[in-house]
């Protein structure tokens, strides 16, 4: 690109507030990090509309930025890009304003990485604002947060159908309502093709930690399988966990079918069951999770309609599963690694 007098000006501005941020001591700051890619976002977007720089404007940024202070990292293309997208994908919310000062999402509290996964893959603000939040919250790692995103988390939470309007009082029902999802994702589970019940059941348990990140904060497992004993007959619950922040114990029953009329009134006995033997006075009430294979959701809220117990009802999805015939024909893991040694050799 051409070097013209306006470039010349604007790059030397650019690098007195690399100088007078003091960015090297920046970068072990997370929050002064983060100020300074947006406000060079904001820097480079203005810029480039003001004199009608194209995109190649950010690689000769680049180059003279990395030409003046080569020990400091994020000075590549490709990190300059991502400060400009960073900068407008929330500036039609704040503006010119800094970016501490975005209502609700504490954007330089979190780690560059994850707000770059973040804006790539939120459709909008809000949604940003919703991930922002579980990540401070969580403290999740920059991996959970990409499976979070990857399996909707945003569009599932609070989606599942319940009573809590009706049997719960405020703000608990809104607390229990946001802590259940429609569907629960169980992608981590490896199940045979006639898999049952209690096959989902076992590997949720094997899969304690990617099940309860799933289930959400705040969930405590209890047992499965769970006994409970009433004029000497024996009842077994599938899960039974206790929910720290809303003080309730949670019980969750799998159903390896559609959604059935019958269940919630099992599953309401049940809930009656563990207030009057595990549940203490200052507790509250045990709620229901009914997860099951598919549900008309019609019929849920008619069968919830004069239940008194908290509960919702919930799919769930599994990974897809193929068939022994096509199992049989793929390669093993030993094939692949031994054919991309063969590769490696060739090359």
């Amino acid at each position: 690109m051409k070097i013209t007098a306006e470039y010349k000006s604007w790059i030397t501005e650019v690098k007195a507030k690399i100088r007078s941020s003091q960015i090297k001591a920046a970068l072990a700051v997370n929050s002064e990090l983060i100020r300074f890619y947006w406000e060079l976002g904001q820097m480079i977007h203005e810029k480039q509309r003001q004199f009608n720089w194209g995109d190649k404007i950010i690689e000769r940024v680049s180059k003279d930025l990395k030409e003046e202070f080569p020990g400091i990292k994020g000075l590549s293309p490709s990190n300059l890009k991502y400060c400009k997208r960073f900068f407008l994908f929330y500036y039609s919310e704040i503006g010119q304003q800094a970016v501490d000062q975005l209502p609700g999402i504490p954007l330089h509290k979190i780690p560059w990485g994850h707000n770059i996964l973040i804006f790539s893959k939120s459709n909008g603000s809000e949604e940003a604002q919703f991930y922002a939040q579980k990540t401070i919250e969580n403290n999740w790692s920059r991996d959970t947060l990409a499976l979070q995103l990857k399996s909707k988390l945003y569009e599932r939470s609070g989606k599942a159908i319940t009573n809590f309007t009706n049997t719960l009082p405020e703000p608990k029902s809104d607390l229990a309502q946001q802590t259940l999802k429609d569907p629960y994702v169980f992608d981590f589970l490896q199940l045979a093709e006639d898999y049952k019940e209690r096959d989902i059941e076992n590997q949720l348990i094997d899969n304690i930690t990617r099940f309860l990140l799933e289930l959400g904060k705040g969930f405590a497992f209890i047992g499965r399988q769970y006994r409970l004993e009433l004029n000497e007959k024996e009842y077994f619950i599938d899960l039974l966990f206790y929910h720290v922040p809303m003080q309730c114990y949670v019980v969750a029953e799998i159903k390896n079918r559609d959604f059935e009329p019958e269940y919630a009134g099992k599953l309401n006995f049940y809930l009656t069951l563990i207030d009057k033997t595990l549940k203490r006075p200052h507790e509250n009430p045990t709620i229901g999770i009914l997860l099951c294979r598919g549900k008309d959701n019609l019929e849920v809220e008619y069968a919830l309609q004069d239940i008194h117990k908290p509960m919702g009802v919930s799919e769930f999805k599994l990974a897809e599963v193929l068939p022994e015939n096509l199992k049989s024909n793929l390669p093993s893991i030993e094939e692949l690694e031994e054919e991309l040694k063969k590769l490696d050799k060739k090359e």
